[in-house]
């Protein structure tokens, strides 16, 4: 059953779509992330538009989100004093992110800088949390678990000025941090279309040194309000948001994200970053090859309808 999407100006079956949207829902409540690092590029592969998929894509990832983010809460696992703070790095960074995505569109180089940065990013971040995810289970395997080390190391980081006590992520680290990672991830969210939870996720494990019980929670709690920043700013200055996309990975989305946090307080930490820097990793190597192989027809200049 084929639906017309009229700011993408495309046919899609329905049930793909709804499909995509429960999958990836299914991972904002299994990892802590809002998927978008996934379904722009499978909406980009099915053939929406670039700058389609990353506008729409941050609608469904606020739907998953909330979705998912009461799931936690209701377990008590969101720093909400953390998400503050992080949340107001995120509102600066995804405002001056659309800036700089409307400026890009205008130069029309806009969809080489989105696969460009998805390469770059998730080639980075997967192969980290790959090689971290492999270690931790060697270690588990061998049985050295006594080496009980803390995930952060103390560096001039964490010397800055601006402390703050974060009761239930048990730091006293400077808002500086918490605050410029916020930013980054603002920016992607709005360039790269994702809730930016495959970087938020590491860097506050590993940067910031929370427990992980409490991470997916919060990094959630965050994406909400980014990802409805960079949504309606894309809408208002770009118009590249289909609504009628946005809806139907909205309701899959929903459902996806109460099933993934079901099956995440199954698994175990290093199997979490295991599983999610696999993905990370092969939607990596997709993306690469599109950029790279040569397409089949050099030199097509034909309009759209054939002429």
């Amino acid at each position: 059953m084929n639906i017309y999407l009229p700011i993408a100006e495309m046919s899609v079956n329905i049930f793909l779509i709804l499909g995509m949207g429960v999958g990836v829902g299914m991972l904002s409540g299994i990892f802590g992330v809002g998927g978008g690092f996934l379904m722009t590029p499978l909406l980009i592969f099915i053939g929406v538009p670039s700058p389609v998929a990353v506008g729409t894509e941050a609608n469904q990832i606020v739907a998953s989100s909330v979705s998912g983010v009461l799931a936690h809460w209701r377990r008590g696992n969101v720093d909400f004093k953390m998400g503050g703070v992080l949340l107001a790095g995120g509102i600066i960074g995804s405002t001056f992110g659309v800036w700089l995505f409307a400026l890009l569109r205008t130069l029309g180089q806009v969809d080489l800088v989105i696969k460009l940065s998805y390469v770059v990013f998730l080639g980075i971040v997967g192969g980290l949390m790959m090689l971290e995810s492999v270690r931790a289970m060697v270690r588990t395997k061998s049985g050295s678990v006594a080496t009980l080390r803390k995930l952060h190391e103390h560096n001039w980081l964490h010397g800055l000025p601006f402390k703050m006590r974060f009761h239930r992520s048990k730091l006293y680290i400077s808002a500086i941090l918490p605050l410029s990672v916020g930013v980054l991830v603002g920016i992607l969210s709005a360039i790269m279309g994702v809730g930016g939870g495959f970087v938020m996720v590491p860097a506050m494990i590993y940067l910031l040194g929370m427990p992980t019980s409490v991470v997916v929670g919060t990094s959630l709690f965050q994406i909400i309000f980014v990802t409805a920043n960079a949504t309606f700013l894309q809408s208002y200055l770009n118009q590249t948001v289909d609504v009628l996309l946005a809806v139907l990975l909205l309701v899959g989305g929903v459902v996806g994200a109460q099933i993934g946090t079901r099956v995440g307080a199954n698994l175990r930490g290093e199997q979490l970053r295991g599983l999610l820097a696999a993905m990370v990793l092969a939607v990596c190597v997709k993306l690469l090859f599109d950029l790279v192989l040569e397409p089949d027809d050099l030199y097509s200049i034909s309009l759209p309808g054939g002429h």
